[in-house]
């Protein structure tokens, strides 16, 4: 491993979300560079520049073929923290130590099964290719690759860390004219504009209700896209009352510490159309060098992303970074 990043889905492993199992190494995003394989590892070799996904894509099972998920069969995206065969190739001290989703990437060496790897060109920046792995791709990909979203579309993403700054840069990607991004950090308002957002909402500077803050900027409408990015159960009310009537579409991204939720199903039973997503939907052989191309090309630019960098020895002051205000991206220099 080269590097890692920092992303809230750690400290819900790190807590105990979804399965409580310990001792667990997290981390699921990063870049690093092949030391050795093993017996029956084709595509690879050592010296390859490579990015963990803890999506696959085999290419050939039903859902591969589908253009309506990406969630392999074959390969299943894991969270009890096995590898496929039911074992772990990490141990502490003698004890069993658990990988985060495929991979476990805050460390200095990872074993991981080849179907959860991408290559990637080795001239690629490696604070791109960090951040590309997850969090920013996936909410890119969940609003240019899941919903499809409309041209001249209006959108409100829920959250502007780097999932919901992917999120608005995947809007206005896809022609949406009116992103409206929603944080209680006021800092995340000039962050959200390097990315393409069109208005900013600050819960915290007003006594209504998001979904009517939202509706107060779109002639009373609500938007056609609401992406929501935090996994708070209020917020994502609020991101289905957001959208429009009948029509509305929501993309549900972020996770919490709830695996239950209450959603107030009236305004679903108005139309409205509820859809959870992975990685944004993005498959990691189709879309990753598409998304690669475009920041080799600059049309994306990940260098507003990265707030602070850490070495791996200092991993455990990475929940007090959070909480700073100026705080978007963690890279861990590895």
């Amino acid at each position: 491993m080269l590097y890692a990043s920092v992303c809230h889905t750690d400290l819900l492993l790190a807590n105990g979300f979804p399965i409580p199992v310990f001792p667990r190494v997290i981390g699921h995003g990063g870049v690093g560079v092949v030391e050795s394989i093993g017996e029956g590892v084709t595509g690879l070799r050592e010296g390859d520049l490579v990015i963990p996904t803890y999506v696959a894509e085999c290419r050939t099972c039903e859902n591969c073929m589908s253009e309506k998920t990406n969630l392999c069969l074959k390969y299943p995206t894991r969270y009890n923290g096995l590898m496929l065969d039911g074992s772990s190739r990490m141990t502490i001290g003698g004890q069993t130590a658990y990988h985060a989703l495929s991979c476990s990437t805050w460390c200095q060496y990872m074993v991981i099964n080849l179907n959860f790897l991408l290559k990637i060109d080795p001239k690629t920046p490696l604070l791109n290719a960090t951040f590309l792995s997850c969090g920013f791709s996936t909410g890119y990909g969940a609003a240019w690759k899941e919903p499809m979203l409309q041209n001249a579309s209006s959108v409100a993403v829920f959250g502007l860390g780097p999932v919901g700054l992917g999120a608005i840069k995947g809007a206005k990607s896809r022609g949406a004219i009116k992103v409206i991004g929603i944080d209680k950090n006021p800092m995340k308002e000039a962050k959200g504009q390097a990315f393409g957002m069109t208005d900013f909402i600050n819960p915290e500077q007003s006594d209504k209700p998001i979904a009517e803050l939202v509706k107060d900027l779109t002639g009373g409408m609500g938007v056609d896209y609401s992406l929501e990015c935090t996994g708070v159960p209020l917020l994502i009310n609020q991101a289905i009352q957001s959208t429009k009537l009948g029509t509305g579409k929501i993309i549900q991204i972020g996770a919490a510490e709830e695996a239950n939720v209450n959603i107030n199903i009236l305004e679903l039973l108005f139309g409205r159309t509820l859809k959870g997503s992975i990685f944004g939907g993005l498959k990691p052989k189709t879309d990753l060098p598409i998304i690669f191309e475009k920041c080799k090309n600059r049309e994306i630019q990940l260098d507003e992303l990265k707030s602070h960098e850490i070495k791996l020895e200092d991993g455990n002051k990475v929940s007090e970074l959070l909480k700073q205000p100026d705080c978007v991206k963690i890279l861990i220099n590895i």
